[in-house]
């Protein structure tokens, strides 16, 4: 567990010469210099930058990870169970706080897509920190290497003082562009009513059925050739699993907008459908009849038969 801190030993501890606030997409994360040369970020500004929603205890969740605590042996869960003890990074006057080297971020990031790459992430969660660390990893490297240039041919004394933040920031923001939530929670709860079964919440993982069922009531229905092309992008491993969303290869400009489109569309049949009392397969019928799936031959009436 995260040590805690001792109010009673603040005497000797480093104190913090500059601080800040490191903005990167939305998140803001408090930052400092300590006067024998560490750089420091908040805990919750840790937790924060993987994705990591809630307050409290945050540091202690990660520890409690079974990715990480794999790791346990190595310099990130020896950093995490001991913060860094410091003043000046308080309101209040004298109180000491704790933070973790900001290179901790770093090797938290690089712990999750170790896991990743290991076929270790199960629940959504740890799915959601991988894509976060590596959306940081990526942005990190991009941005280390404007700063070298610029310490090279001597620009760094010309450009503004924040002119890495803003770059960084706008980075992340186009990254995690491809993260954002296409799925309206409504149109997952909707499948489980219509199927008859009790809805658990989004905390808890679905039935393996219901990504069936998407990908019959949305990818394959979306465009001519769409899956195929989603699929080649994003291929399964050995156990049958993928690294990213089929979604996160939609184009902003044309994909995104179809697919907002689509899901409104069928979040309101599958209203109709249980405010009428349809069954799940009534509901599937009408969906054939006016979404039908690309390349498939519309089911005709039988009147239109004889």
């Amino acid at each position: 567990m995260v040590k805690e801190v001792d109010a009673g030993n603040v005497a000797g501890l480093p104190t913090a010469t500059h601080k800040g606030v490191l903005k990167i997409a939305d998140l803001e994360i408090n930052c400092f210099v300590l006067d024998d040369g560490r750089r420091v970020i908040s805990g919750r500004g840790m937790t924060a930058a993987i994705g990591m929603k809630g307050r409290g205890q945050g540091i202690a969740r990660i520890t409690s990870l079974k990715v990480i605590k794999t790791f346990e042996n190595n310099a990130l869960m020896l950093a995490m169970q001991n913060p860094i003890q410091f003043l000046g990074g308080s309101p209040r006057k004298g109180a000491p706080s704790d933070g973790f080297e900001a290179s901790t971020l770093q090797d938290l990031c690089e712990a999750l897509l170790q896991a990743r790459d290991a076929d270790m992430l199960k629940t959504e969660q740890e799915i959601r920190y991988a894509q976060f660390a590596d959306v940081l990893i990526r942005s990190f490297a991009r941005v280390g290497i404007i700063a070298l240039v610029d310490e090279a041919t001597g620009f760094q004394d010309e450009r503004p003082a924040d002119a890495l933040q803003q770059y960084l920031e706008l980075l992340v923001s186009k990254e995690l562009a491809a993260w954002v939530k296409k799925f309206p929670d409504e149109f997952y709860e909707n499948i489980y009513k219509l199927k008859g079964w009790v809805w658990p919440g989004m905390k808890k993982n679905r039935y393996s059925v219901v990504g069936r069922y998407t990908r019959n009531l949305v990818f394959e229905r979306l465009a001519p050739g769409l899956l195929p092309e989603l699929e080649s992008k994003s291929p399964k491993n050995a156990k049958g699993q993928r690294k990213t969303k089929l979604h996160q290869w939609l184009t902003q400009d044309i994909g995104d907008p179809m697919l907002a489109q689509h899901m409104h569309t069928l979040v309101m049949f599958q209203r109709l459908a249980i405010a009428n009392g349809h069954s799940w397969e009534r509901f599937i019928k009408t969906v054939d009849q006016v979404l039908p799936k690309r390349g498939e031959t519309l089911e005709l009436p039988m009147e239109h038969l004889q």
